[in-house]
């Protein structure tokens, strides 16, 4: 099986990939590495290529799926959050002595 060649994945595990590249295209990543990023993650979760045959299937593991969404644009800013946090660290002093 030469390099690059996905003929051993099963239908499922391209449609995964796909669906992954397109999120990182839309968050600005060009698209070779998209695609490259892509199959790595379906290849951290499934273990590769599915092969056939009964019984030789592991358990998928959707860490990385879920740690993709968390880790890149984050909703507020550090400094705004520790603002917060100052913020109702205040409130809670104010309102336990008031």
């Amino acid at each position: 099986m030469p390099q690059g060649d996905k003929g051993k994945y099963t239908d499922k595990q391209k449609r995964k990939a796909e669906h992954i590249e397109e999120g990182y295209e839309k968050r600005g990543v060009s698209k070779k590495e998209a695609e490259s990023r892509a199959w790595a993650t379906v290849n951290k979760e499934s273990g590769g290529g599915k092969k056939s045959g009964s019984g030789r299937g592991k358990k998928e593991s959707h860490e990385s799926s879920r740690k993709g969404g968390r880790k890149g644009g984050a909703s507020q800013s550090s400094s705004s959050r520790s603002a917060a946090a100052k913020k109702g660290w205040e409130t809670r002093r104010r309102k336990a002595h008031g």
